[in-house]
Order: C-alpha cells, then sequence, then structure tokens
C-alpha cells in the first residue's frame, strides 16, 4: 500500500510528542489503520536541543520549505504556533494542495475562517482536534458524534492553568500570586501568563466550539473574556459558605436568533461535576436535545495527551486519502454554504444569578443606600451576609440575587462604588445555577 508522507513543522514540546508517538507506536498505528505513516521531514530551526527521539537520515532540517514544496508530502503538521509564520506556512501548504494538521487555536479563533475558505476551494481538509480541550475529543464529538442533535449550550474547563490556580486558592487559601507563581513553577503556567489568566486562551477555544456547535462564522471578538485576577481567597470562602465553588468557565448556549458566548469566573454548586474538576484538568458539558447532556474531561495540555489528539487528527486524512475521500467531514461541522453570521450575545443582555461583595463602612444607613440602589436597577436580593469587623475599618458586606440582567448590575456597581461608605471596587461574580429560582 502506498505510504501517506508527513511532513512535521516545529519540534517543541507537543511537536517532539508527535514525533515519538509517530515513531515508536509506527506498527501499532499501521495494524489498525493499514496505512503507512512515515515522518519524511521533521523540519526546526533548532537542530541542537536532544528531543530523545532518533530521526533516519535526512529527516530532520532546519527548513519548512523544503518540506512544504516537496510534493511527495501528503500532509503537513503545523506545530510551531503563533500567528504570522504559522499562518503563512499553513497557507502555503494549502496552497501546494497539502492537507493540513494544527493545535493553534489563537491562529483558527482568529484566521479560521480564512484558512478554513481557502481549504475548501483547493480541496484539501485541515484538521484541529488538538485545538481545543487537548486529548478531549470534543471536535470529534460536535462534528461526528453528535451529528443528529441540537446542540443547546456548552459549559466549559477549558484552561488548565486557571482551574489550577483557582484549585489552590480553594484548596489552600493562598492569594492569586501565590497560587500562579507555583502554577509557573511546576510548569503549568508559562512566565507571562496573561493569555491563560485573563480568559484569551479560553475565549479562543469557545470560538472555534460555537462555530462547530451551531453552525456559525468564528466570531473571537464578540466574545466577553474576564479573567482570573480579581479573585480573592475571600471570594472563595463565601462561594463556598452558600455552597458553590469557583470556576473560570467558557459559557455557550443557543438562544434561537443569537448565540451567548463568554469566559469569565463563575459559581457553580458544589455537587455540579464540573465543580469537582480540580488541578490541570479540563472538562466540557455539551447538551444536545437527544442526548441530553454529555461530558468530557481530560488533560488539556502537556506534550503527550495533546500529541495523541494530533495523531488521531493525522489517521483521519491519512484515511481520507486511502479512499480519495477529502471533505467528508465538513471542516465547521456544517455544509460551507450553511455557515451563518449568527450574532453573539452582548454580555449586558444576559439575564443570570450574582453574588455581590462590598468593602463598607460599619456604619448606620450603608446596607439601605446599597439596596436602595439596587432596587431602582431592579435588582432583586435574594440573601446577605455581614462579616466582622476588618482592620481598615470596613466590612466585607455579600449578597446573592435572583435573576438580574448584566446590564442593570454594571451600572448598579458604578452608582454604589460613587458611595463614600464604600471602600474598594465592588466584586460582582454571575453564578450559573439551574436550580435556583428565578
Amino acid at each position: 500500500m502506498q505510504p501517506v508522507q508527513l511532513a512535521l513543522i516545529g519540534c517543541g514540546t507537543v511537536g517532539t510528542g508527535v514525533a515519538r508517538l509517530l515513531i515508536e507506536k509506527q506498527t501499532l498505528i499501521q495494524e489498525r489503520t493499514g496505512i503507512p505513516l512515515v515522518l519524511k521531514y521533521v523540519a526546526d530551526l533548532d537542530r541542537k536541543t536532544d528531543r530523545g527521539v532518533t530521526f533516519g537520515p535526512g529527516v530532520f532540517i532546519g527548513d519548512a520549505q523544503k518540506a512544504i514544496n516537496d510534493p511527495q508530502v501528503d500532509i503537513v503538521i503545523e506545530m510551531i504556533g503563533g500567528m504570522t509564520f504559522a499562518k503563512d506556512l499553513i497557507m502555503a501548504a494549502i496552497g501546494k494542495g497539502k492537507h493540513v494538521v494544527t493545535a493553534n487555536k489563537a491562529l483558527l479563533a482568529t484566521y479560521g475562517n480564512e484558512i478554513f475558505q481557502a481549504a475548501g476551494e483547493a480541496g484539501v481538509d485541515v484538521a484541529f482536534e488538538a485545538s481545543v480541550g487537548g486529548c478531549m475529543p470534543i471536535i470529534k464529538s460536535l462534528r461526528e458524534a453528535l451529528i443528529g442533535n441540537e446542540i443547546q449550550a456548552m459549559v466549559g474547563i477549558l484552561n488548565g492553568t486557571c482551574n489550577y490556580i483557582l484549585s489552590k486558592i480553594t484548596e489552600e487559601g493562598i492569594p492569586f500570586a501565590t497560587a500562579l507563581a507555583e502554577a509557573q513553577a511546576n510548569g503549568y503556567a508559562e512566565a507571562d501568563p496573561t493569555l491563560d489568566v485573563e480568559g484569551l486562551d479560553a475565549a479562543h477555544k469557545l470560538a472555534i466550539l460555537t462555530a462547530l456547535a451551531y453552525g456559525m462564522e468564528i466570531n473571537l471578538k464578540d466574545i466577553y473574556t474576564e479573567g482570573i485576577s480579581a479573585i480573592t481567597p475571600l471570594d472563595i470562602q463565601f462561594a463556598k459558605d452558600f455552597g458553590y465553588r469557583i470556576k473560570l468557565l467558557a459559557i455557550s448556549k443557543n438562544c434561537g436568533n443569537t448565540i451567548e458566548a463568554r469566559v469569565h469566573p463563575a459559581m457553580i454548586p458544589i455537587d455540579n461535576i464540573l465543580s469537582n474538576v480540580t488541578g490541570s484538568l479540563n472538562a466540557v458539558t455539551v447538551s444536545g436535545h437527544a442526548v441530553r447532556d454529555l461530558l468530557l474531561s481530560g488533560r488539556g495540555a502537556g506534550m503527550m495527551p495533546t500529541a495523541s489528539a494530533v495523531v488521531s487528527d493525522i489517521v483521519d486524512l491519512a484515511r481520507n486519502l486511502r479512499y480519495h475521500a477529502t471533505g467528508r467531514v465538513p471542516m465547521l461541522g456544517h455544509q460551507p454554504d450553511k455557515i451563518k453570521k449568527t450574532p453573539v450575545m452582548p454580555v449586558t443582555e444576559i439575564v443570570t444569578h450574582y453574588y455581590f461583595r462590598f468593602e463598607v463602612q460599619d456604619s448606620p444607613g450603608v446596607l439601605a443606600a446599597i439596596a436602595g440602589i439596587l432596587g431602582h436597577h431592579g435588582i432583586s436580593i435574594k440573601s446577605v451576609q455581614q462579616k466582622g469587623r476588618k482592620t481598615d475599618g470596613h466590612v466585607p458586606i455579600v449578597m446573592l440575587t435572583h435573576h438580574a440582567k448584566e446590564a442593570d448590575v454594571q451600572n448598579a456597581m458604578k452608582e454604589i462604588g460613587r458611595l463614600d461608605v464604600v471602600g474598594p471596587a465592588p466584586m460582582f461574580i454571575r453564578i450559573e445555577d439551574e436550580n435556583q429560582e428565578a
């Protein structure tokens, strides 16, 4: 049987894992597929670092263009990350009639519509299972396993760094900065953790998932994104008192003519299965009209879990090549002429429950003043707690609300923040609890 020739571009952490699987498990993969996969090129500028993998003569090269221009190469595997060079490389491969595998979620969230259109016009496929959730087969599930379902909602923990940090704060009561430093020391966070802790990484993944689930163009710019850097041990303790845990959630809901798509910290009940996803794990629940609720969980990052997803994409494309079945599964899960420009609902329009925390002077009338402003904005209080005096003369007042509109909450928080008796900026966290009454 004619082998499928592969070119791996980028041999960093994940690229090394891909090479290792393709070489060490070559026999196993061929026994399962019947297709010989040949790693013809591995291209990387750094050819001195020992990857712990032995390549054959002429395989390890420094020129990515040589690999892309070789007419014998069937599949290009982009593992370099970043935006500009990675995009140019992928578009060049598509232009040469090569199929592409990538794990580059930031690139796809930003330029995916353009890349997929180019691939469709060139008659090649782009596979990207590893771009969301590491080894979790969430993309295959949405495009294939759940094809008969109308997807109603998705809620997920899609960033292992944030989940690790929040788990540490919850378990040990340490401040955010301490938990972040520990995450960096253990390799769960980058030296510059902005993409992770400010929610941007999760937003990239959610942009891809919403397109797949609802048959819409990828729309990153309209996804509301908020990180976890303002979360304190005090908020986590109050959440526990109310029966909740705080997680960074990626939330998407099908509202008919619009889609909710937002990333932010949220309180969820402790008996919610996502509440018990700890450490660096990822998990996502998908609600479909036929299957109801489906949970996928696994390692969202790391060399071998991510490499496993990349190799599954390589095998899918190799099978397509064997049976001349390019385009068998549409890249965004819907036929290209059925992809819509569905608007994303502004976060100011969402309606949910809220947690408020105010640092206030311990004096008469403060609670009445706050309650009056909330009432003026149509926000109904469900419960109130006041803790003991703090050393700076302020005490925390914590409230839970009934259903409220985000726009009203934001306006009320600004007005309350201007009160002389209120200290630092008021804190509010959205509550995702289907069991709460409106």
